[in-house]
């Protein structure tokens, strides 16, 4: 597995494992790194207030990254700004490095709206809730780089790349596999980012696989690497390194994040039905932030004054979050049917004059 930072913070030693990737890590700048563990910070923060939001009543629903953030924060950061990201629906770390404002991400788990942001904004695509369907999208999309010719142009501002992001659960769908399939075929420039949390689904990896999901790609004819989901700094490295391949024309690479899922699937699941809280504290001691804040404390890039302005700067953001959820606006009830058929449709128009119907009924 390719780490660059042990739990204890401690820089791990080059290795031929690691090797290729360190030189990603040592152009890092003091900004750099500060800049990595600012946004571990406060992208935990955001998933914090989206938990404590629905579970207020807030939010119909809410999946957790808590445990996660280094497996998004590391690939969020890779990302050029033309590179496109295709997540699921718990991808919150890298729409925070893409610039999409966290409370946009609440609009569709509150019911007031279909995803809360304009995808080509910041080239990153609306949450997708059939596990697994985004790797085709995400395909489709890299096609269509390809044959724009914006790929392998040697132009850094032009050359572009795809990241489909999918959970160890999504594995095992056939949307997953099939998307494999036409990226190795076509050589499409885009990386599968797989983040083994160890609970897809609320079930234990050898429920889901019988060999590790990196090993996967061998089968498809192109690299597979398992990478350290708790340290950014390799996650990044990794990332930069695949993304680089795509947009110079190579073609596909899998990714395997090797996390865990420190809460439950979802607001809705209760993982103590189903795993022990041994394995839990085993895992709280690999925590993603504590090991960045651990290393950067002992290199002197950081210290404890700087920490508590993040934090500071953590709860202002959750203000922030708490106040644009609880005011948006609801949605006219018309809404719902305007966007069924491109065109007007009779059964739908008559559904929706029923329905307006219906509700002036109780205006008086």
């Amino acid at each position: 597995m390719i780490q660059f930072l042990d739990p204890d913070g401690n820089r791990v030693p080059v290795t031929d494992l690691n090797s290729p990737y360190a030189a990603y890590v040592d152009e890092l700048d003091a900004d750099d790194l500060k800049g990595m563990l600012r946004d571990l910070i406060l992208v935990r923060r955001v998933d914090a207030e989206g938990f404590a939001l629905q579970r207020q009543g807030e939010l119909g629903l809410w999946p957790s990254l808590l445990g996660q953030e280094a497996a998004q924060v590391g690939p969020g950061r890779a990302m050029r700004t033309q590179d496109y990201a295709f997540p699921g629906y718990r991808e919150h770390g890298v729409a925070w490095c893409k610039g999409v404002p966290p409370e946009n991400l609440l609009g569709m788990f509150r019911g007031v709206n279909h995803g809360g942001w304009d995808s080509n904004e910041n080239n990153f695509h609306l949450y997708t809730i059939v596990i697994g369907n985004q790797m085709l999208h995400a395909v489709g999309y890299a096609f269509g780089i390809q044959r724009d010719g914006d790929t392998g142009t040697g132009d850094a501002d032009r050359d572009t790349a795809v990241m489909a992001f999918t959970g160890d659960g999504g594995t095992a769908q056939g949307d997953f596999n099939e998307a494999l399939v036409f990226a190795a075929v076509a050589n499409a420039p885009v990386v599968f980012y797989v983040q083994n949390n160890h609970w897809a689904i609320s079930e234990p990896n050898e429920k889901q696989f019988k060999v590790p999901p990196y090993r996967r790609a061998d089968g498809f004819g192109f690299p597979g690497l398992r990478v350290d989901g708790n340290d950014v700094l390799a996650s990044y490295a990794v990332s930069r390194a695949a993304l680089d391949r795509a947009r110079s024309g190579e073609g596909p690479t899998l990714i395997e994040a090797f996390t865990y899922r420190m809460g439950a699937h979802t607001t809705s699941d209760d993982p103590t039905k189903y795993r022990i809280s041994a394995e839990v504290d085993v895992w709280k001691k690999k925590d993603p932030i504590d090991r960045m804040k651990k290393h950067l404390l002992a290199e002197g890039v950081v210290d404890e004054e700087w920490i508590s302005s993040i934090e500071a700067e953590a709860d202002e953001l959750a203000k922030r979050i708490r106040t644009a959820c609880q005011t948006m606006p609801d949605p006219p009830h018309e809404e719902m049917f305007q966007h069924v058929y491109a065109d007007t449709h009779p059964v739908v128009a008559r559904e929706a004059a029923d329905f307006a119907d219906y509700h002036a009924g109780f205006e008086d």
